[in-house]
């Protein structure tokens, strides 16, 4: 647990902005590196992160890019809950390891959530036999991301100058290799995931491995790209603390167009195709919810074959890329991604497949 049980609200510089800037460019650069970039020693770079993670004002997490960029089934649900059971059911939510994000929001749904599944059969089983029988849920409807076309390893604060930026740089980022994840990759991915920037000695003791093992097998990692990294930010410090989701439709032939149009934009945090009527949901940072409007027109101006048909304002992200948040934003814990599987549900699976064998 990285916040405190009353976490402390901080007030950031333009140090820490530029700290944080640095960890999204470089998530695992050495604290001389970083250093360098703000000018600053070191030591000054370390012990400013060690202030912001403690008490949950900033953290990376990371994500095995199967589940990131959607070759697996990632799927958005919108879960109705009954009056007065919200609360619980996001809190069991919440602890689910294939849930990458829940939010309480506005608008014709309670719970927002996007999951990654291994197969569509997993998800139908999840969605009938374990969301469909949570007390508290009245409904869920469901729609597949078909294509994640950005998620939120690439979005940025841009508060270093340029030569800060080169001397961050590394290789040239490569696409995913397609590698899925071996069990001994989950293991590590495991012990990683609640501090990506601990030490490989600190990984080893939690995987058994020797520390030469750990650096090659993430050396190997980064290499492929199986591993997404982002360093967040808590919302009400972030300079953009409100999440709007957007659905709309969009006619299939003007998809690229529009989606390289929307990566351009700054305020583009997550951009996927669905397999529903809305068939393209974009989910924008803004400074405030005042600026909605404004965005929405210059989205008209850049984006015109784009129609907007639904909306929904975060009330709180509970969870954002596997780690939960608290009301402000604020890093309480992680929970290390995974694919969902329940012995219950799988008990239940079994009575029905038995009753579908039996004949009348």
């Amino acid at each position: 647990m990285t916040a405190a049980d009353t976490p402390e609200t901080l007030t950031l510089d333009e140090l820490d902005y530029q700290l944080i800037t640095a960890l999204q460019l470089a998530p695992r650069a050495d604290w001389q590196r970083i250093g360098a970039a703000l000018g600053v020693d070191g030591s000054t770079a370390a012990r400013r992160w060690n202030r912001l993670y403690r008490s949950g004002h900033a953290w990376i997490s990371c994500l095995p890019a199967q589940m990131a960029i959607a070759t697996v089934v990632f799927a958005i649900i919108e879960v109705d809950c009954v009056a007065g059971r919200l609360p619980e059911v996001a809190a069991t939510l919440a602890d689910d390891v294939h849930v990458v994000t829940l939010e309480h929001v506005t608008g014709a749904r309670d719970l927002l959530v996007q999951a990654a599944f291994a197969d569509h059969v997993q998800l139908g089983r999840y969605l009938s036999l374990r969301l469909g029988m949570l007390p508290g849920v009245a409904a869920s409807r469901t729609q597949i991301a078909v294509t994640v076309h950005t998620e939120g390893s690439r979005w940025r604060l841009d508060r270093l100058s340029e030569p800060a930026r080169r001397l961050l740089a590394g290789r040239p980022q490569q696409p995913w290799s397609g590698r899925a994840f071996t069990a001994e990759d989950l293991a590590l991915y495991q012990a990683l995931s609640p501090d990506p920037r601990q030490s490989a000695v600190r990984i080893g003791q939690r995987t058994g491995l020797s520390p030469t093992t750990v650096r090659r097998r993430l050396d190997r990692m980064d290499a492929e790209r199986s591993i997404v990294y982002r360093c967040e930010v808590a919302r009400y410090v972030s300079g953009y603390p409100i999440s709007v989701s957007l659905w709309c439709t969009l006619p299939p032939a003007e998809t690229g167009r529009t989606v390289s149009k929307l990566n351009g934009m700054r305020e583009t945090r997550f951009c996927a195709t669905l397999s529903g009527t809305a068939n393209l949901l974009v989910i924008v940072w803004l400074r405030s919810v005042h600026e909605l409007a404004a965005f929405e027109a210059r989205l008209g101006v850049q984006a015109p074959e784009l129609t907007i048909i639904d909306r929904a304002v975060a009330l709180w992200v509970l969870k954002l890329g596997g780690h939960l948040l608290d009301p402000l934003g604020r890093n309480l814990r992680a929970v290390p991604l995974g694919f969902w599987s329940d012995p219950v549900s799988d008990a239940a699976e079994g009575e029905l497949l038995a009753r579908l064998r039996r004949a009348e």
